[in-house]
């Protein structure tokens, strides 16, 4: 007689939304939304939608949703949506390339401290990275067998312009110092603000380094020097009475 009375209470209805159960009954309104009570677990609930983790977190990043927006829409508490959101596991798929142009550095935080970046050249595609002590040859060499470890073969690499690496990497690949530092050693000899014509002129043709190709560019200092080589050859007076050589 029991079940029978609680049947004609609670009718076949609203899926409960913590047991499963249709074995519900309204239970008035909260915050607009109908209101349900479940008679197998005897908890109340809301009309809304089951909480979604991963739905959630591309409303949350890619929406730009807020907890408290976010707990407005789907009738919950701000710690609901927080614990939903924790509880999501992000699975990250990264894929490389099988060939790739690479860019090598190292940036110092302190004197003691940095990190070693291996990166593709044309996305920044962080292909690996390391923190070291020390910049060295050794170094950027176990890096490039990390990468050739994971079937990426490297075709070029840019860096900085050390010496042990154009001698360890050059037999096998083409290797290039970077622009940057390429213009950073004119710039330590020709100053910011050159004196002679030969220099302003000179400063001139570096500008072109990273805004042309390397034939145009070459034509250019070729261009350069073939119109003052007889002043690049003549001997010079220094401070101390010795004759030296632009």
């Amino acid at each position: 007689m029991l079940v029978i009375a609680l049947l004609k209470f609670y009718k076949m209805g609203k899926n409960c939304f913590y047991c499963k159960s249709k074995i519900t009954t309204k239970k008035g309104f909260l915050k607009g939304l109908q209101r349900y009570k479940c008679a197998v677990c005897g908890k109340t609930f809301t009309d809304r939608v089951a909480l979604n983790g991963k739905v959630l977190w591309k409303k949350y990043t890619k929406g730009k949703q807020t907890y408290l927006q976010l707990s407005q829409k789907y009738g919950c508490s701000v710690k609901t949506i927080q614990r939903k959101l924790v509880a999501v596991e992000l699975v990250t798929e990264i894929t490389f390339s099988s060939v790739a142009n690479m860019l090598v550095d190292t940036t110092y935080f302190g004197r003691t401290f940095g990190v070693m970046v291996f990166k593709k050249s044309i996305n920044g595609q962080i292909f690996f990275k390391q923190y070291v002590r020390q910049e060295t040859t050794k170094l950027y060499l176990l890096g490039t067998e990390e990468i050739a470890g994971r079937g990426i073969k490297i075709s070029t690499i840019m860096c900085d312009g050390r010496k042990g690496l154009f001698q360890q990497f050059g037999a096998d690949m083409l290797i290039q110092m970077c622009n940057f530092y390429q213009i950073a050693i004119i710039r330590r000899y020709l100053t910011m603000n050159p004196k002679m014509q030969a220099s302003l002129e000179l400063w001139k043709v570096s500008s072109l380094l990273t805004k042309t190709c390397k034939e145009i560019f070459e034509a250019r200092l070729q261009v350069w020097y073939n119109l003052l080589k007889h002043f690049l050859s003549e001997p010079r007076i220094d401070e101390k009475g010795k004759k030296k050589y632009v």
